[in-house]
């Protein structure tokens, strides 16, 4: 009785198909990018504008008031701001996903 070696028939191709989008997914993304624009615009504007100084976490310990007038700690909480507006300019050109026909 003859024996065949295994995986004599060779390399075997595998379509991938596209992933199927429904109307949720679509939805979750505007969720995301819009959540994502509103926080990084809150982010980059408030540290700047004189609402800063008058906020709760101000005012609990009065001896952190150089810290929280800090230029540089502002400057960081922009920085967060710029991240996420990032991130959802990004998922705004990422919507194209959406319109690819199968």
């Amino acid at each position: 009785m003859p024996v065949e070696p295994p995986f004599s028939q060779g390399p075997v191709a595998v379509e991938a198909s596209a992933p199927a989008y429904r109307w949720y997914h679509k939805a979750f993304a505007l969720a995301f990018i819009v959540f994502c624009l509103e926080s990084g615009l809150f982010l980059l504007l408030f540290p700047w504008s004189e609402y800063w100084d008058l906020n709760y976490f101000a005012s609990v310990a009065p001896e952190w008031r150089d810290f929280w007038g800090n230029a540089y700690l502002r400057g960081a909480v922009s920085g967060l701001g710029m991240l996420n507006l990032y991130v959802s300019l990004s998922e705004i050109f990422r919507l194209r996903r959406f319109s690819r026909t199968p």
